[in-house]
């Protein structure tokens, strides 16, 4: 099922009406401010990054099938830094497989974060949390994810339906390779009403306004038996005050 696609001067307006909104790589480009094909090539060269993630050590279902990196900013107005490399936590209450403990993952490479569209996708985002919210100094998270098919079957979000404890939440499709599987799934977090999509091309963005919806993916299995398929996304967190821990 194709996602329900927003056009860019109407992504703040899906936000705070239905709490979510996709968009896909043409309307990307209007956000950015960027000519067309300029960040299609730049989320083509983005994609070799994923081909170096490290494993996750902290699979708590005995899993193998995902590798991240993970990396940690403060934005502030046109202002973008990154903060020292440091652990990611979530409360048990937003995440019940993983949560309550630190997580150490192996941090962003530098070459990703110089990328010239890097520092311009966080600030757009965080133009999206303001809208909102309201002015903030957003603390955000970066996460890079490949989930692979070597084992049969990949758990994009093994924790299931979930919110994060953040403000806005971004899922870009970075790449998807040999799988089938991995429909996303929102649903208001006070009653019944959700939508069902795949994302199935690079550059299809997901927001979410983490307070009024919860969202899972369902896993990955390979298109062909002998062949490991993978799904690779780049997933964004921005929460107002500070950083989520112990």
């Amino acid at each position: 099922m194709a996602p329900p696609l927003t056009a860019a001067d109407e992504v703040d307006d899906a936000l705070a009406q239905r709490g979510f909104a996709v968009i896909d790589m043409a309307q990307l480009q209007t956000l950015f401010g960027v000519m067309s094909g300029v960040a299609e090539r730049a989320l083509a060269h983005w994609a070799s990054y994923w081909m170096r993630l490290a494993p996750d050590q902290y699979l708590r279902d005995g899993g193998r099938y995902r590798q991240r990196r993970h990396g940690s900013f403060v934005i502030e107005g046109d202002s973008v830094t990154q903060v020292p490399h440091r652990a990611h936590w979530q409360p048990v209450e937003y995440n019940a497989l993983h949560g309550g403990i630190e997580r150490w993952f192996q941090p962003l490479e530098t070459g990703f974060v110089a990328e010239p569209l890097w520092q311009r996708l966080l600030l757009v985002l965080a133009q999206r949390a303001t809208a909102l919210r309201g002015p903030c100094l957003w603390h955000t998270e970066a996460h890079q994810f490949r989930i692979d098919t070597a084992g049969g079957i990949g758990r994009p979000t093994p924790e299931g339906a979930h919110r994060d404890g953040v403000d806005l939440v971004a899922v870009m499709l970075i790449a998807r390779s040999g799988v089938k599987g991995g429909e996303t799934r929102v649903f208001d977090a006070d009653g019944p009403a959700g939508q069902r999509f795949t994302m199935s091309q690079p550059g299809q963005m997901l927001l979410l306004d983490d307070a009024r919806v919860i969202h899972e993916t369902t896993p990955i299995q390979p298109l062909e038996a002998s062949r490991v398929g993978h799904r690779d996304t780049l997933v964004v967190t921005l929460r107002a005050g500070a950083f989520q821990g112990p």
